[in-house]
């Protein structure tokens, strides 16, 4: 959705994915430090980090209103997204908005032996929140409004990148197919930040590696007739892992992975059959559950780019990677990359930003810790994604241990909520207001 009419904007009407000819007449911009491509929860995450710290920012979106609303989606924010909202001066605008929960339940099938993870094992207040896309968007969005540093173009799309010298040089269209407007924007640093089929991305040449899962999720928000304990699940099964995740006003999220089949035939129910084949696979507590939202199915992937960074260009969030769901990284992974990219912008002298020297350092953080992440979720699934009797008893050995060993078990809370790995402290964001 676009941003309120408080933000300095240019604003034009919605632009169908045509391509028409480029016009000489095109419209010259003003030069900005930073172009953001990608007004989803990271590129607004990136706004409001570099807000009134002086550099002139743009931030560019396609679509007037994200798909990412339409459908209801809704992230577990681990420890470590806290802390780099507290940072930038945010967290207490986003806090109205999340749920916190203090146990995280972790299972096999209907295997007796569960491991509850509490606050005491991070000592912390909670082991993380659950926040809707839309509530969490629209408050970054009030957030940048007071920033005049920042620009907002939407609806345009960048259709070239080109580095001249010490700029990018960006081409966006936007308008009437027929009467298309046509605008050059220049910028030191060009961020991608679009998801995971940016265009920018595969222009500049960075491949993506990795590999699709035979697995899709099947994704759905639930009400729950009464009160029930403030607990995330991951509940794991032959067919795929699945979370179920705790939403203000006794609602719940789940993501519940199958095989490509029986997920399309899942989402195909109606309300009623859903829900019938739904219910064993919850905690008995749940009863009586309604369905709330529309039911939608996205293929799970791992995926990885070869670089970050290029001439006057980076990747971020879903652009640079994507795992699977299970542990709910995804979002997490990208807020890690606002965070030390953010960090690099501030302390890079103004004539230097978007030099490569400093991307590739970006690159050398993020992509290693990326990487470890990324690869803990594939093991996770592997392990858990099947019904092999030797890894059966592996797994539950692993179960056994994690419920025993308490150094063992705060370690791997700490891994999954961020906490283990460094953190970019060395940075005084500008706040305002």
């Amino acid at each position: 959705m676009c941003f309120c009419a408080q933000i300095k904007m240019v604003m034009t009407s919605a632009f169908a994915p045509s391509e028409p000819s480029l016009v000489a007449s095109a419209q010259e911009l003003p030069a900005v430090d930073v172009a953001i491509v990608g007004a989803g929860i990271v590129g607004l995450s990136l706004a409001c980090a570099l807000r009134n710290s002086g550099l002139a920012i743009a931030l560019i979106e396609a679509t007037p209103y994200r798909r990412e609303n339409t459908k209801g989606q809704a992230y577990a924010l681990h420890q470590v997204s806290r802390y780099f909202f507290e940072e930038i001066g945010v967290w207490d605008k986003l806090m109205p908005h999340v749920q916190p929960f203090e146990v995280v339940q972790l299972s096999d099938e209907r295997f007796p032996l569960m491991v509850n993870f509490s606050p005491a094992d991070l000592g912390t207040e909670a082991i993380g929140y659950v926040g809707e896309h839309a509530a969490i968007a629209e408050t970054l969005q009030s957030v940048v409004q007071s920033a005049s540093n920042v620009t907002f173009y939407c609806p345009w799309r960048v259709v070239t990148n080109e580095v001249q010298g010490d700029r990018a040089q960006l081409t966006l269209i936007s308008g009437d197919p027929t009467q298309p407007k046509v605008a050059h924007l220049a910028a030191r640093l060009v961020v991608a930040a679009e998801g995971g089929k940016s265009p920018l991305r595969q222009q500049m040449g960075i491949e993506p590696k990795g590999w699709k899962y035979p697995q899709s999720c099947v994704v759905a928000t639930l009400e729950v007739a009464h009160p029930q304990p403030v607990i995330a699940y991951e509940r794991f099964w032959p067919t795929g892992p699945m979370g179920v995740l705790p939403l203000p006003q006794n609602r719940y999220r789940v993501v519940w992975t199958l095989p490509h089949p029986e997920a399309e035939a899942v989402a195909a129910l109606d309300d009623r059959s859903f829900l019938a084949t739904l219910q064993p696979y919850l905690d008995p507590q749940m009863a009586e559950i309604t369905a709330v939202s529309d039911r939608f199915v996205f293929p799970a992937q791992f995926m990885q780019v070869n670089s970050y960074a290029a001439d006057r260009f980076v990747v971020i969030g879903d652009a640079a990677h994507r795992c699977h769901p299970v542990g709910g990284q995804g979002l997490n992974l990208g807020l890690r990359d606002v965070w030390n990219l953010a960090q690099q912008i501030l302390a890079t002298p103004l004539e230097e930003i978007g030099d490569r020297r400093h991307l590739m350092q970006f690159h050398r953080q993020r992509w290693w810790q990326n990487v470890l992440t990324l690869a803990f979720t594939d093991f996770l699934n592997r392990l858990f994604s099947n019904t092999w009797w030797p890894l059966v008893a592996v797994r539950r050995c692993g179960l056994w241990l994690l419920r025993t060993v308490s150094p063992l078990k705060r370690l791997v809370l700490r891994f999954m909520a961020g906490l283990l790995l460094p953190l970019p402290t060395d940075c005084q964001f500008p706040r305002g207001r």
